[in-house]
């Protein structure tokens, strides 16, 4: 490319999270002008380049040898050379490698570029049905249970729409841990976007959660939208009894409907208020 400023540029392109043709025309332009590309899996990006014929140097980025490819790199767009950032699918740097690249460069003083595009968390949450004004993403979260279960209590009071990406191994695991902490919200689950068998599951959590248990396997990267915690209708363990009281006193339509029903309109955890329900059954608390 041609460069005025006799330091290259890094330029953080998005590239089609599935279908090919999702692609800009600008990021087609640029990865065919910088002298390299820092891909994060060579051998599957060349099916992209290959589809726009695109014959720029190709070399590996990704959270293997990120740390150690940085010095070369920099060192190449000191040397006036263009580099474009490329991951496997979406936008770089956005739970993907390219973090410290992007850091290491700009502490160096280098012109660090975005060519937007396709990016799984956005064009889900355009499509959710959920609040789209505020919201939080949180990429993956802990594999382990019990960290899950402590990053999941730190979230279920924040009011934005949660944005959480997940395998297709672990998506059922993800969404019981949620519905179990947060209570039946309405959520959204985005399956395989942009690509042939793309899905979206609207509804309550228990029921995208009845819906994938239906499935013979689940497949494709997860996308899940969450319902942020409604404050107007945030209740103290006080007022939990209490409602739980007052409705056992006019009607009984079982432990687990009624920690449903409570669950869903409250937006806290069904077990939680199971086991509210019990102990005011059982005498342990005072009625």
């Amino acid at each position: 490319m041609e460069n005025h400023n006799f330091i290259g540029t890094l330029f953080i392109v998005a590239t089609p999270v599935g279908n090919l043709e999702d692609i800009t025309f600008r990021a087609v332009k640029i990865l065919k002008e910088v002298d390299l590309i820092a891909a994060e899996d060579t051998r599957h990006s060349k099916r992209l380049l290959l589809h726009y014929h695109i014959e720029t140097k190709l070399i590996s980025c990704h959270e293997h040898n990120e740390a150690e490819k940085i010095p070369g790199i920099i060192n190449h767009l000191k040397n006036g050379l263009d580099i474009a950032l490329i991951s496997d699918a979406g936008t770089p740097t956005i739970s993907d490698p390219g973090y410290k690249l992007v850091t290491g460069a700009a502490k160096e003083g280098i012109t660090i570029i975005p060519i937007p595009g396709c990016n799984a968390a956005i064009a889900g949450l355009s499509v959710s049905g959920l609040p789209t004004d505020s919201f939080l993403f949180l990429g993956f979260l802990p594999k382990k249970k019990q960290k899950l279960q402590q990053t999941l209590e730190i979230l279920k009071t924040q009011a934005p729409t949660l944005i959480f990406y997940e395998s297709p191994r672990r998506v059922k695991n993800l969404i019981t841990a949620v519905l179990n902490i947060f209570g039946d919200r309405k959520a959204c689950l985005a399956r395989e976007i942009t690509k042939l068998h793309e899905e979206y599951i609207r509804g309550s959590l228990s029921y995208i959660l009845k819906k994938l248990e239906e499935k013979e396997n689940v497949k494709g990267e997860c996308s899940l939208f969450v319902r942020g915690c409604s404050e107007e209708k945030s209740i103290d363990h006080k007022e939990l009894e209490a409602i739980i009281i007052e409705r056992l006193s006019t009607s009984d339509p079982g432990t687990s409907a009624l920690a449903g029903q409570i669950s869903k309109e409250f937006n806290i955890s069904k077990k939680y208020v199971y086991d509210v329900i019990l102990k005011i059954k059982k005498g342990d608390t005072p009625v």
